[in-house]
């Protein structure tokens, strides 16, 4: 995918798309490397661009699952407030993780990942994207590994992580400290719309899904048919014996016409609608975010405003320790205001995205549903012209 870059009072014409700013970035053939639990599969990611910052025109590098990992989990920690584009799950079921339509399914959404980074004016421009896309083999293991979070901490410090949170969710739940929300109209009516969108895409999806397998259990049941009444073609003599082997050439027929529209189903229905249901899951992670930055900018104010009025005793009491209250009242000040600006960014940034969220949104879900009614409109053709072929050779056999 080919994605451009404008660059505001370019005078350069929209017709000669080579002298624009592009970043074209491809996922292609996977590759199964190991065995057993140690197996995983790799990726070739081939990218095309004329950006000055990067290396040069082409380059190509072989990326895994836990690389593309590691870049969604940098976006999410640096641009806060932004919709990060959201991962495929990792499929951790032996038998299905390594089949040709898992690994296609997971590729794909790979490709878009990685796309929708590029296209992001913002984003594009991340230095981690820069690397994902150029760094050699070793260098990404070693980043993953020095990136790897949370579990780097000692056992104790996790055990007492786990400890505050339960502390903190007690307190709440008691009635001993209330948690500090944001009131305003508009992000409540933003949250709404996310938790209900979450839940209509999720029983779209499940419906989708039972579609695929409804067309999977039709196109065996035919094959089925269509050997037996082949079988029972054989059995028979002349004009009965070949119309019983024509209705079974037809069953089968028709059955791998319902095994390839599923699978057109599946890729381009039913793993869209999969697709904006983790993104809208990434929307609420960024929710949480701003939820977090509210909380921390209302503390510190309230923690400012008690410095302040214990300042003031002291410089009324001509106290010794004021000129180190002073001193503490600043930095607390100041780290105050960096999260009243951090908190806004956010907001800002938020109904940005939220807008670019929609407007994309009302493409990819419109492409969707068109996909599915044109591929099934073409099913009941092929399924009608195929049954209509046989109808004069078997109304010949019933009044014979």
């Amino acid at each position: 995918m080919e994605q451009e870059r404008g660059l505001p009072g370019s005078s350069l014409s929209p017709r000669s798309p080579s002298s624009q700013p592009y970043l074209s970035v491809s996922v292609t053939d996977p590759v199964k490397l190991g065995n057993g639990v140690q197996a995983y599969i790799s990726y070739r990611v081939i990218t095309k661009t004329n950006f000055p910052e990067y290396q040069g025109p082409e380059k190509i590098v072989i990326r895994r699952y836990s690389d593309f990992v590691w870049l969604h989990a940098r976006l999410f920690e640096k641009y806060k407030g932004i919709f990060i584009p959201s991962l495929p799950e990792k499929n951790a079921v032996e038998k299905f993780r390594f089949s040709a339509e898992f690994i296609e399914m997971r590729r794909q959404a790979l490709d878009i990942f990685v796309n929708r980074i590029a296209s992001h004016q913002e984003l594009q421009q991340s230095e981690d994207l820069r690397t994902f896309l150029q760094a050699e083999e070793e260098t990404m293991e070693r980043l993953r590994s020095h990136d790897s979070g949370i579990f780097k901490k000692k056992p104790a410090d996790l055990m007492q992580i786990f400890k505050d949170v339960q502390s903190k969710v007690s307190d709440i739940v008691l009635g001993k400290e209330k948690p500090v929300e944001e009131s305003n109209p508009e992000y409540e009516k933003l949250k709404h719309y996310i938790f209900e969108l979450e839940n209509h895409l999720t029983e779209a999806q499940k419906h989708a899904y039972r579609l695929v397998k409804r067309h999977r259990e039709l196109g065996q049941a035919l094959l089925d048919f269509g050997k037996a009444a082949k079988l029972l073609g054989a059995c028979e003599e002349k004009a009965v014996g070949k119309g019983f082997s024509e209705l079974g050439a037809k069953s089968e027929m028709l059955s791998n016409k319902l095994q390839t529209e599923a699978h057109q189903l599946l890729m381009n229905f039913e793993e869209p609608l999969k697709d904006y249901v983790r993104t809208v899951q990434s929307i609420k992670a960024t929710i949480a975010e701003r939820a977090n930055a509210f909380r921390q900018q209302c503390e510190l104010a309230e923690t400012t405003k008690l410095k302040e009025i214990n300042l003031d005793k002291l410089m009324l009491m001509r106290s010794d320790k004021a000129a180190e209250a002073e001193m503490e009242y600043k930095e607390l000040k100041a780290a105050s205001e960096e999260a009243t600006r951090k908190f806004e960014t956010i907001v800002a940034l938020m109904h940005q995205e939220t807008i670019r969220f929609q407007e994309q949104k009302t493409l990819d879900m419109g492409l969707a549903f068109h996909e599915f009614a044109k591929g099934q409109a073409r099913l009941a053709s092929g399924v009608a012209d195929a049954w209509r072929s046989l109808l004069p050779k078997l109304e010949a056999l019933s009044v014979s």
